[in-house]
């Protein structure tokens, strides 16, 4: 089996790596070791959805569940409505990847992520009924007990009356705005929650075919929504991404305000009302050194994590914090919510700005002074040597004394695609172009660098 659980679910190509006979396979995989006797799927707008998610149903249906469908949601809609309801679930979705790609997310009744022992034995489970064509549903799965399968989208209604009772501000006092959909999975729910509570918005990137999902919109690619809200005069922008658990922000000029600067917006702001608890919020170790100066100046504590919302979430419930996130733009208000919304981070920030009486640019201009970070991604043929070449850890090792506090090096293995990912970060822009110049060459040298 070459697709392997990865820091969010499984994920490769579409019809060729993640094949229909894979995704029924997991289906029966997942039924087998995920409580109850219901499941929940929802899928963003790819092309490939409807093919992937009938197959991981068909799968569900052949141990026995009753298989509710609620069509095209959110990632973090389906986790709100599984863990309201007690439920395991499924996210047919590649997130921010191009169309052609897609994956498949399990969700546990809680609304969170799986373990990794039980992706592990989820994943053991897959790998056998793969390699053995005479396995089958268990022999009592039969007639009246084989499960069935029928639409739920009145569940997502449920959602959108959530979000819209998120914030409180009166219908019509905030900020102008220009929401990009990205041409995924938020591009009904999230016109319609910002028409019901008033705001004055202007939609683009809700038009998805199958095939335009995050390109030339959405949080990965903002320009044209920075565009647009420079031309149409608005106060800020919100693009989402494909799966919508992300968003970014964009102010009034057409400037980016990312995940690090949202959560320092929000960590100040949360303070400020008594509400953060602890005095501390969770970021991941690719958050810029600004935030970490900002917060700590600030006496706001931050707690570190592996890159991965997941990550993200089981730190907050550790720690008994509310606030964290990661520069991408995934930002988790715990109380609320037990993954990243980039529809609820959009609503809050409106939510923060109307309440401020400021721009955003005003706002994120004295929050947070970035350090120059930049991350490369270097393509290998073996990622998963990294651990163990040497000559990688001390070339890492040698301009990490050089750089000294003011800087700092991650280094990591890609965790969907054959590649590894390294961020440095320093003073200056010509330390941080050298640095990654010096690594970048010893990883393709030791791990098999690709043209």
């Amino acid at each position: 089996m070459s697709l392997r659980f990865g820091t969010d679910g499984i994920r490769g190509t579409a019809n060729t790596e993640l094949t229909p006979e894979l995704a029924l396979a997991l289906g029966r995989a997942a039924a087998r070791y995920l409580p109850g006797e219901e499941f929940f799927l929802g899928s963003d707008t790819r092309v490939s959805g409807p093919m992937l998610k009938s197959a991981f149903a068909a799968g569900l249906a052949a141990e026995g569940r009753r298989v509710s469908d609620l069509g095209i949601v959110p990632t973090p809609g389906l986790a709100w409505i599984v863990q309201k309801n007690q439920v395991p679930g499924a996210m047919v979705s590649a997130s921010h990847n191009p169309y052609w790609d897609n994956g498949i997310k399990l969700i546990s009744e809680l609304g969170t992520k799986l373990s990794d022992s039980l992706e592990r034995s989820i994943e053991d489970e897959l790998e056998m009924l793969l390699g053995d064509e005479s396995s089958s549903p268990s022999p009592d799965v039969a007639g009246k007990s084989v499960g069935d399968i029928e639409e739920a989208h009145v569940l997502v209604d449920e959602y959108v009356d959530k979000l819209v009772h998120s914030v409180d501000f009166p219908s019509g006092t905030g900020p102008t705005v220009v929401c990009d959909c990205g041409h995924g999975a938020a591009f009904e729910i999230a016109p319609a929650v910002l028409s019901r509570l008033g705001i004055n918005a202007s939609i683009i990137g809700n038009t998805p075919d199958g095939t335009n999902i995050n390109a030339g919109f959405g949080a990965t690619d903002p320009g044209r929504l920075a565009a647009e809200v420079v031309a149409r005069g608005a106060d800020l922008g919100l693009s989402f991404d494909g799966d919508a658990d992300r968003m970014i922000a964009v102010d009034h000029r057409g400037e980016v305000v990312d995940g690090d600067a949202l959560l320092v917006l929000f960590a100040f702001d949360l303070r400020d009302r008594g509400e953060l608890a602890n005095d501390a919020i969770v970021a991941t170790v690719m958050s810029n050194l600004g935030l970490r100066r900002a917060l700590v100046g600030a006496g706001i504590r931050v707690v570190e994590t592996p890159v991965g919302d997941r990550y993200v979430a089981d730190a907050l419930d550790e720690h008994g914090l509310v606030l964290g996130g990661e520069q991408s733009g995934h930002i988790v208000f715990r109380r609320e919510s037990t993954t990243g919304d980039g529809i609820l981070t959009g609503l809050k920030l409106i939510e923060l700005v109307a309440r401020s009486g400021q721009t955003l640019a005003e706002l994120s201009n004295t929050a947070i002074t970035r350090v120059p970070q930049v991350l490369r991604n270097v393509a290998v043929s073996q990622p998963d040597r990294l651990g163990s070449a040497e000559g990688v850890w001390k070339e890492v090792a040698a301009v990490e004394r050089e750089l000294g506090a003011s800087g700092r090096v991650v280094i990591r293995s890609s965790g969907t695609e054959a590649a590894v990912r390294i961020m440095v970060e320093a003073d200056s822009s010509a330390a941080v172009d050298e640095a990654l110049d010096r690594i970048a060459d010893v990883v393709e040298s030791e791990l098999g660098g690709q043209q």
